[in-house]
């Protein structure tokens, strides 16, 4: 009986003393206490896989390298016209592996808990810092512009600290008064392009008749050459004895009168 004992207490410690650290993720083995001041944190190293430790005195503390994502709610961001944003951002991003005690040391905390803090007073400081160098205007035509300098801000201050950012995007909400006047803005652009257009499509049609008239003009102009050419080509042609032959062919046997008396010859026949 007493043997089993022993060994049911063997088989305990045998499993407190030993862990796993999953190969996603970097565990940290450090001591509970320490009175050696050079030891921060009491770290005694990084571990992954099996890992043995004394359970009594050291702990592991696992953190996971993959890449995180986390969506924040709203946060109110004032421009250099003292103008108020509202931006939901979304990050993506991983713990660099060989800062994770660093991170360990300062922290003690899990993720999440950092997600809360620190990454998201990141966020915050750098959205505020850049946009007090944007007005309202400036920052919603050159919004692009605006979001990669934050990024650039944001990467920076967490790469220092031993994070990474792999993904950053945010949506933004201007304020209901600029909202407001950005839409009256975008209509009066439509109704000036449609009259643009109106104006366009005017022009072409008017252009179209004017091609439509000039093409008949021509066309009257070439008919009535046509038709003066025919008739000095006639003209030209009808010699007086023609015009005797014609007459001739038409008369009709009775020579005219005139109230004189007698008939008037209507052709010369002596000649």
């Amino acid at each position: 009986m007493k043997k089993k004992s022993i060994l049911c207490a063997f088989i305990v410690i045998l499993f407190a003393s030993c862990t796993t650290i999953d190969s996603g993720s970097v565990g940290i083995r450090f001591k509970k206490w320490s009175a050696n001041e050079s030891e921060q944190g009491g770290i005694i190293g990084t571990c992954r896989g099996f890992v043995w430790f004394n359970p009594i005195t050291q702990s592991i503390y696992e953190y996971p390298i993959y890449v995180q994502r986390r969506t924040y709610d709203n946060i109110s961001v004032n421009a250099k016209d003292a103008s108020i944003f509202h931006i939901s951002p979304t990050i993506a991003y991983r713990l660099d592996e060989s800062k994770a005690k660093d991170i360990f040391i300062k922290y003690r905390k899990p993720l999440k808990d950092i997600e809360d803090g620190y990454i998201l007073t990141c966020i915050y400081e750098a959205y505020r810092t850049c946009g007090n160098a944007y007005t309202s205007d400036y920052l919603m035509s050159n919004r692009e512009e605006f979001e990669g300098e934050v990024r650039k801000r944001l990467e920076k201050s967490l790469r220092d600290e031993g994070f990474i950012v792999e993904e950053f995007t945010a949506k933004i909400e201007p304020p209901t008064s600029l909202k407001n006047a950005i839409d009256k803005k975008n209509e009066a652009i439509q109704e000036a392009l449609k009259a643009e257009n109106e104006i366009k499509k005017a022009e072409a049609n008017a252009k179209i008749e004017i091609t439509k008239a000039e093409g008949k003009a021509k066309a009257l102009k070439i008919q009535a050459d046509g038709e003066a050419y025919y008739n000095r080509t006639v003209a030209a042609s009808l010699t007086s004895l023609l015009i005797q032959q014609d007459a001739i062919s038409k008369w009709n046997g009775i020579l005219p009168t005139y109230h004189g008396g007698g008939a008037i010859p209507f052709i010369n026949i002596n000649k």
